[in-house]
């Protein structure tokens, strides 16, 4: 870095703390993210400061091309949840505001700066900062709880078998998760317990470690699980249901992911691939994998079974 990059990013990193983030969330790598956030090149007055919508990945290109530092694409991963993620919960930044119901894996899932936290900005180094913070850091608790609420208000609520509620970031394959808890397991898992659900935002939501290591499931938590899992006790089945409205059904391939990653499992394996319509199905339909289910949310009464000599059973 040359002297006006240096002093441009410890001055972010000094407002960072100003404003109350921790060490790790005013490091040189978070002050960095605040100046690309609000496209302070190392001599742009921060009168100026702007507050464009702006993705990971454009966050890092713009740290490159304007201070040097070139982020690998590994690292998207630890600049959001290590740095973005709290500017969030500190109601420093805002996600989605030109769309909040975006799902959260969608590839325009984006960021800007609060309206409060950019008029503060906009007068650091002032003689209005100080009683400007004063103020702001005031208000914070306030717009950080709102900002959670409007968040938490965005989730999908998803009533298990037995009852006890949960729920899902918005979008993506999560609605179609939702159908499958409320829709399948009562007509075809009565009784069932669901011991995973996975979710785009928090991959899980549901987890019942221990009475899956009683079935012989040694978890992995690199290997990728399905999408939901549901134990019948009766029958001493696991069900293995996988969400296929924007990626493919349990195929060959997927099969044998899944028959490996559950081997030492005591309870029989059920494969079930489920759709949010015939229509999606059809897009797969060749890819389907033999001696498993297929389930449309559409027609949640009626199960097709893809040959094998049982309907919804395990198979040795």
């Amino acid at each position: 870095m040359n002297d006006e990059t240096y002093a441009r990013v410890e001055d972010a990193r000094l407002l960072l703390e100003f404003l109350g983030l921790d060490a790790e969330r005013s490091n040189e790598r978070s002050a960095q993210v605040l100046l690309a956030l609000l496209q302070m090149a190392p001599m742009t007055p921060w009168a100026d400061a702007e507050a464009p919508l702006l993705g990971t990945r454009a966050i890092m290109d713009w740290i490159r091309d304007e201070y040097g530092t070139d982020y690998a694409p590994n690292t998207r991963e630890t600049i959001r949840r290590f740095t973005l993620h709290q500017f969030v919960d500190a109601a420093l930044v805002v996600e989605n505001p030109d769309e909040p119901t975006r799902p959260v894996n969608s590839p325009r899932w984006c960021y800007q700066v609060s309206e409060p936290a950019l008029r503060l900005i906009r007068v650091y180094g002032t003689d209005e900062f100080h009683p400007l913070l004063v103020k702001y850091l005031q208000d914070a608790p306030g717009l950080s709880e709102q900002y959670r609420a409007e968040r938490q208000g965005r989730r999908i609520p998803v009533t298990q078998p037995d009852g006890s509620p949960v729920t899902l970031s918005p979008g993506g394959q999560n609605t179609l998760i939702k159908q499958m808890v409320e829709e399948f397991c009562p007509v075809y898992a009565p009784g069932g317990h669901v011991l995973y659900i996975g979710d785009a935002d928090e991959k899980w939501a549901v987890f019942h470690e221990e009475a899956l290591a009683t079935l012989g499931v040694a978890t992995d938590k690199h290997g990728k699980m399905p999408d939901l899992i549901v134990y019948l006790p009766d029958q001493n089945w696991l069900v293995l249901m996988e969400a296929a409205s924007t990626h493919g059904p349990v195929d060959g391939q997927r099969h044998s992911e899944l028959a490996s990653l559950f081997a030492g499992s005591t309870a029989g394996l059920v494969y079930v691939s489920c759709f949010p319509s015939r229509a999606i199905m059809r897009k797969y339909l060749t890819l389907i994998s033999w001696e498993t289910e297929a389930w449309c949310a559409e027609d949640p009464t009626h199960l097709i079974h893809f040959n094998g000599e049982r309907l919804l059973g395990p198979y040795a």
